[in-house]
């Protein structure tokens, strides 16, 4: 694609430089409007420029990933609901020995999470918990919350629903659920390793924590880390703790009543309770069968929050409203603003000056390729970069044989996804752990953009090459 005539090119780049600013400084003096609103600004201005028809516009709008970020997102908040991320919670505190064993535990637990429930979805529910359970074990704020999200930025580089690029990434390509997940899988068990072995090396002396044995002995455990009650699956900003996931009548129950009945009652409610919770567990489990099949995500996504609202058996407006629809519409600005900045042909030129130097079959290549993700993922973000570089990346790697197309595709969602572990702003996930610590009534930290940049540029750099070897594409 050749260059559009200049004053396409200098408005598309103008429309796109405000939609970049806003997206990465959010709250900047002369127009802190943030994220979404900026990101619907760079779409209108590429209307209002002519760079873009509004058919155009409409029609890049893509549904299937839409469809299957609110299918996620439902279904994280019933599993909310169902006290699963409580769960994982205790596992995190149970017998643990000492700083270094929850350091551990956090980096598996939040890389587990986030391939199955994304990213964002894990650090919203576990940022404060991490906080109290340093709190409590006397232990420093700083290396548990880049270990949340430095890992759960790992974690979710193994699934096609593990972090909002990816879904890109599949949606685009159509490599199925299984082959992605076979595809990375390799890459991110060593990269989360590697990521816990940089930790402890960084932070050794000041996790020298007591054991929850010695805590117990000395009394000094609170109620509030087996009690804690965690946010809802929120992608984009904190709101009050969520309901229970309970029977719809169960708050109905009158005073007055015999013992006998009340018991009687309480019991039957115990059991619908439970039967409800099991249910959901259920579905989602189902879900993730079925993508595994390679069935259809968005519409296997969509299907499987229905199937959690019908269960319910309640009116859906309250965990409805739960739903991040402010990432949604981020999402529909974005692919207007970067349609049009396609438009423009800067990326196509760029891409033509880089390709012969990065093909995937040289290790220089691969080398040049990564560099390149690298960099435009922490100054333009990662989804961005994915949809500027996708299908030209694949194009390129076409022309050497199916399984290259393949493994470029998944080279870019691996090295798109470790590398917001770069800097604070390369990840929506590190954003929310520094927002949800610093906002924390009880156990506020502030995360600097400087503390995290002395751990994140290192374990980015040797993560992202350690992984690179073992991405596969057959």
């Amino acid at each position: 694609m050749k260059l559009a005539s200049i004053p396409e090119v200098v408005l598309g780049s103008i429309a796109f430089g405000i939609f970049w600013m806003l997206a990465v400084f959010p709250a900047v003096p002369f127009l802190p409007i943030g994220r979404t609103a900026g990101s619907l600004l760079g779409a209108m201005l590429m209307v209002i420029f002519q760079v873009i028809s509004p058919s155009q516009a409409y029609a890049s709008i893509d549904l299937p990933i839409l469809g299957l970020l609110f299918g996620t997102m439902v279904v994280s908040i019933y599993l909310e609901k169902a006290n699963m991320f409580m769960y994982l919670g205790r596992l995190l505190s149970w017998k643990s020995r000492g700083g270094k064993d929850l350091l551990c535990r956090v980096c598996l637990i939040s890389a587990f999470a986030s391939a199955l429930f994304t990213n964002d979805t894990t650090c919203i529910v576990l940022t404060e918990f991490v906080l109290k359970l340093a709190r409590q074990h006397n232990l420093p704020a700083k290396p548990f919350l880049l270990a949340l999200a430095s890992s759960a930025n790992i974690g979710s580089s193994a699934t096609p629903i593990g972090n909002p690029q990816n879904l890109v990434i599949a949606v685009e390509s159509k490599i199925s659920f299984l082959k992605f997940f076979f595809g990375i899988a390799p890459a991110m068990l060593i990269g989360v390793v590697v990521n816990i072995v940089m930790l402890l090396c960084m932070y050794w002396k000041e996790l020298s924590g007591k054991s929850e044995e010695e805590m117990i002995e000395e009394g000094v455990v609170e109620e509030d880390v087996i009690s804690h009650k965690f946010s809802p699956a929120r992608m984009s900003h904190m709101s009050p703790a969520p309901e229970e996931l309970t029977p719809p009548h169960e708050s109905r129950s009158k005073k007055g009543r015999g013992s006998v009945q009340c018991a009687d009652m309480q019991r039957c409610l115990t059991k619908k309770s439970l039967i409800l919770k099991a249910f959901v567990y259920v579905v989602a489990i189902g879900m993730l069968a079925a993508l595994l099949m390679g069935l259809n995500m968005s519409w296997v996504a969509i299907t499987a929050a229905l199937a959690l609202v019908v269960i319910d058996f309640r009116d859906a407006g309250p965990c409805l409203d739960k739903v991040s629809y402010s990432l949604l519409i981020f999402f529909c600005g974005m692919f207007i603003t970067v349609d049009g900045f396609n438009r423009t042909g800067i990326p196509s030129v760029f891409w033509n000056l880089m390709e012969p130097y990065a093909r995937i079959n040289h290790t220089s290549g691969v080398v040049v390729l990564s560099l390149v993700i690298l960099l435009l993922s922490n100054l333009a973000s990662n989804v961005p970069t994915v949809l500027l570089l996708g299908v030209q990346v694949a194009r390129s790697a076409a022309a050497i044989s199916p399984a290259a197309e393949t493994r470029s595709w998944l080279i870019l969602a691996w090295v798109s996804t470790v590398a917001g572990n770069f800097t604070l702003l390369g990840s929506a996930a590190n954003l929310i752990v520094c927002e949800q610590a610093r906002r924390s009534p009880t156990h506020g930290y502030n995360l600097s953009f400087w503390q995290h940049i002395l751990f994140g540029v290192p374990s980015t750099i040797i993560v992202t090459a350690i992984g690179l070897p073992l991405i596969q594409g057959r």
